[in-house]
């Protein structure tokens, strides 16, 4: 790895245990085992690498999210399968824990990789669950961009309740009762 990418890597990883404010230069550079010239020589300052270190962050959700909302099977199915993988409930998202930083929200290039992806994934699943739909694979009165909306803020929801309450199993009781709404408890 490069000292470019020893920041970046470190910058992501701060951002996410310790938001914006928390991810300090000093802490990226004890972190990325480098000195402060490298820093500067890569990046304009904490903010272009903080800027930088949350678009990588989230194009690689929205790779992870892709492998599993692009494989074969019907709509339903795929919306099913990503509600149900593996997340680490009590670290948080690391693009949605962004969302509720206030220095994140306040500048326009820090929130822009936020707000990408999950524009991003909200219409992305708007679209799988209106093939649903068309398909008679949910019930006829849920609206498509409604739900997705729904089923974005339930994945966020159950971070937060699962820190807040320490408890992982409550994240996997809300994207269980987001299935069954889906499905109609078949899935």
């Amino acid at each position: 790895m490069t000292n470019r990418d020893r920041l970046l890597e470190s910058t992501r990883v701060l951002l996410w245990e310790r938001g914006y404010v928390g991810a300090s230069p000093a802490a990226i550079q004890q972190l990325a085992k480098v000195g402060q010239g490298s820093m500067y020589h890569h990046f304009e300052g904490k903010r272009g690498l903080a800027v930088e270190a949350l678009t990588a962050t989230a194009q690689d959700m929205q790779l992870r999210a892709e492998a599993t909302l692009d494989r074969p099977g019907s709509a339903l199915d795929r919306v099913v399968a990503y509600l149900r993988v593996e997340r680490e409930a009590l670290r948080g998202c690391p693009v949605g824990r962004m969302a509720l930083d206030p220095d994140v929200v306040a500048d326009d290039a820090l929130r822009r990789p936020v707000e990408e992806y999950f524009s991003w994934l909200a219409e992305c699943l708007r679209q799988l669950l209106d093939e649903a739909h068309r398909a008679k694979q949910i019930a006829p009165h849920l609206v498509p961009e409604d739900v997705s909306v729904a089923v974005v803020a339930t994945i966020q929801g159950g971070y937060v309740l699962a820190r807040a309450l320490q408890d992982p199993s409550v994240m996997s009781a809300a994207l269980d009762g987001i299935i069954a709404l889906l499905t109609g408890g078949a899935g």
